[in-house]
């Protein structure tokens, strides 16, 4: 299988801090160190003013400032105002400008040190913002809300034992002084230690429970400690006060993003845009969520406007990369993620993507140069031993993939993907024993399997089941229903009543299964049952070994009549009838499917060599798109084509039983076939299926059946030949005999 490409989700804040993980409560004392009733003889205009600032009507008391600026162009108290009015409303260069002008004409003033410093730090002046807080609390030694902004700047710094020592003196100052104890929570987080933080944030939220900045904090925290849940009510708590704070909405979409919650994510991301549109990474992971949710197309133009507002965002870049493989166009995904590492030399995860593109492209041994590299870059990182596992398998290099997978494992080992692959690895190599044992983890994946909950107990053969009703049920594709669905018969015989559900378009063909096995279509389940069991959990639950797979075949059986009604239809082609399939099933809806199928189907145009083998006649047993290609066949070769009428692979196996061979890719027809004791060619791809094992062109599965493997990757030029000799020899084609063409009927 074709490794998956893992994005890599930003985190907003590291725009604004790249070491801080927790934002910070800015402060700005307007109406706390300028009493304005006291301090400032202002006529009525102004008294005006400053209640509309106080009350948030920032537009309107600007107006009023800025008309009396015009008039008194020297006015302390007004030019320090409308520098605040200017950094609230994010003009930080125009407000420091104007509180410059202020402290020119009074320097000893201590809040319009503080609140030049809150303007520099906006405009990154770190050292001349801590400079001015200094200057604060030297002219203030009791000014609490200066030595808490100066906090914010030391914490910018790095320097979090002095910011720690700056929100400790604010705080002593005036202990009630919630947005101190939230920043200082920040910093006890950026030092990791995480139940001081937490107290801190909690002592916040006592203080101020109205505040929204004490729940983001700690929902932030909670998060980075995996208390999710607690996190999420944190987030809800925080944009419920804020509805405007478009920081806690995209956290609060990450976390949803995290937990899979695609749908509430992307809502909890548009909501950030609508507040913040130039947010680059709410952009970003917008287009993440929805890869995730396989609108590709939305996916491309959400990664294009993160980049568009920052050219240098290098998670954007490798994501981007994601989404064009999913879209098929690989070499643009190369560049993408070629671009990524470009921008940031020791991104892993960009690597790693890289070797994906590298995978589809087929440039194996690039795709696990970029893998060594990405391990090189971060050893303790899970993802670049899975990729190189998994390319590694898909190279036939079984061996080398399990040491790969054991490394993935060792630094992650709840790596649902790791486990899962490597049971295919160990059942390619003949170790079922094992393989079956790691072939649960399915049901941890991301698109989980055999997951339906009953409220009677999961059956893996542990302990008798005489006299029990058991219930199989159906999970993946319709060539695995047909492969496992043998063992309804050996519960059988072990005392069980068996019901059985199938896909719809099984539930006929299955029902031959036996007399005493009940089968229902779809999600349909038993009103009683003992005990239940996923159907590829069955050979687990029997430790299916490949000395005891259970090979008797047919297992499956055709109705009579139907297919009588074949053979004297097919009574005009005399000498051998062969039955043709060249495509699965594209499953666009999922990529890796898709990949996979990509390189298991071709078109009917390359089984052209056919029609030069004399006395063969060739019938479509292809459904779906691809079966449109019968009408313009490959020049020389007749098929003939009935499948308009072939409603159920009841009805398909009764053609196929009146047929001498089926010639097919690996797809459910093979398992049909197979299960019908019919001789069956499967053409193999080179990154074989587990279940066909490794170097062999047999099946322990079907007795019937015959390998032809691609010798190297999408090589089925090699394969074609080979088939055209067997068919002009069928009798050195076929382990157990020749084939005998049909005898017409008259």
């Amino acid at each position: 299988m074709i490794p998956t490409a893992q994005p890599i989700i930003s985190d907003g804040d590291n725009q604004i801090s790249p070491d801080d993980q927790i934002r910070p409560s800015d402060q700005i004392p307007l109406g706390g160190e300028i009493p304005l009733g006291r301090r400032i003889s202002l006529d009525n205009q102004i008294r005006h003013a400053c209640a509309l600032h106080q009350s948030g009507k920032f537009a309107e008391a600007g107006m009023i400032y800025d008309a009396v600026l015009r008039q008194q162009p020297d006015h302390f108290d007004v030019l320090h105002l409308a520098g605040i009015l200017t950094l609230q409303t994010g003009r930080p260069e125009q407000g420091v400008a104007l509180i410059g002008r202020a402290l020119g004409l009074r320097e000893h003033d201590a809040a319009a040190h503080s609140n030049l410093g809150t303007g520099l730090r906006a405009l990154r002046r770190l050292a001349e913002a801590l400079a001015s807080h200094d200057r604060a609390t030297a002219l203030q030694p009791d000014f609490a809300k200066a030595y808490c902004n100066r906090g914010l700047v030391l914490a910018d710094l790095q320097r979090h034992a002095e910011a720690l020592a700056s929100y400790d003196r604010a705080i002593a100052l005036k202990p009630d002084f919630a947005e101190a104890h939230s920043n200082r929570g920040g910093v006890l987080a950026g030092l990791r230690r995480h139940e001081a933080a937490l107290a801190s944030f909690d002592r916040a939220i006592a203080l101020a429970p109205h505040l929204a900045e004490p729940y983001y904090n700690r929902a932030k925290l909670r998060a980075d400690l995996q208390r999710r849940k607690e996190a999420l009510a944190d987030y809800d708590r925080a944009v419920a006060l804020r509805p405007d704070y478009a920081e806690a909405h995209y956290n609060r979409a990450r976390l949803l993003t995290d937990l899979r919650r695609h749908a509430e994510a992307l809502a909890g991301y548009d909501r950030a845009l609508a507040l913040q549109p130039d947010h680059a990474d709410a952009h970003a992971n917008r287009g993440v969520v929805l890869a995730d949710l396989q609108r590709h197309p939305e996916a491309l133009a959400s990664h294009d406007r993160a980049i568009a507002l920052r050219p240098d965002h290098a998670e954007a870049h490798a994501n981007r990369g994601v989404v064009l493989v999913d879209l098929g166009r690989y070499e643009e995904a190369l560049a993408s993620c070629d671009r990524a590492i470009a921008l940031q030399p020791g991104y892993a995860d960009a690597y790693v993507n890289r070797s994906v593109v590298l995978s589809h492209l087929q440039r194996y041994e690039d795709a696990l140069a970029s893998c060594d590299r990405a391990i090189v870059l971060q050893p303790d990182h899970a993802e670049p031993h899975y990729n190189r596992a998994k390319l590694l398998a898909d190279l036939q290099r079984h061996a080398d993939a399990l040491a790969s997978y054991d490394r993935a494992i060792a630094v992650k080992p709840d790596h649902a993907e790791a486990n899962w692959n490597q049971s295919h690895c160990l059942l390619a190599l003949g170790q079922l024993d094992r393989g079956w044992r790691l072939f649960e983890w399915r049901k941890q994946l991301d698109r989980p399997a055999g997951t339906r909950a009953f409220a009677k107990p999961l059956w893996l053969g542990q302990e008798s089941i005489a006299g029990k009703t058991l219930f199989i049920h159906w999970e993946q594709g319709l060539g695995d229903t047909i492969q496992f669905c043998r063992y309804a018969t050996l519960a059988q015989a072990l005392g069980a009543r068996v019901v059985m559900s199938v896909q719809e378009p099984l539930r006929r063909l299955l029902a031959t299964l036996g007399p005493d096995i009940m089968v229902t279509a779809g999600n349909e389940a038993p009103t009683e049952l003992d005990c239940h069991c996923p159907m590829m959990s069955l050979p687990l639950a029997f430790s299916t070994t490949l000395e005891t797979i259970p090979r008797t075949v047919p297992y499956l059986a055709a109705d009579v009549a139907a297919v009588a009604a074949w053979r004297l239809r097919l009574s005009a082609l005399a000498g051998l009838r062969v039955g043709l399939c060249w495509a699965g099933n594209p499953r666009r809806d999922d990529p890796s499917a898709h990949a996979i199928d990509q390189r298991r189907s071709f078109t009917l145009a390359q089984y052209a060599p056919l029609a030069g083998v004399v006395g063969a006649h060739f019938v479509s047993l292809q459904k779906g798109n691809p079966a449109a290609l019968t009408a313009t066949p490959p020049a020389g070769l007749r098929i003939h084509d009935w499948t308009d009428e072939l409603n159920d692979f009841a009805d398909t196996a009764a053609l196929i039983e009146a047929l001498d061979l089926v010639i097919t890719v690996d797809t459910s027809v093979a398992h049909l076939a197979g299960a019908l004791g019919k001789k069956v060619w499967i053409l193999n791809r080179f990154d074989s299926c587990w279940r066909w094992l490794t170097e062999r062109d047999d099946s322990p599965w079907y007795p019937t059946a015959r390998l032809f493997r691609q010798p190297k990757p999408g090589d089925w030029d090699s394969v074609i030949p080979k088939v055209v000799a067997a068919l002009r020899n069928p009798a050195r084609a076929v382990p157990d005999g020749p084939i005998l063409p049909s005898v017409p009927m008259g």
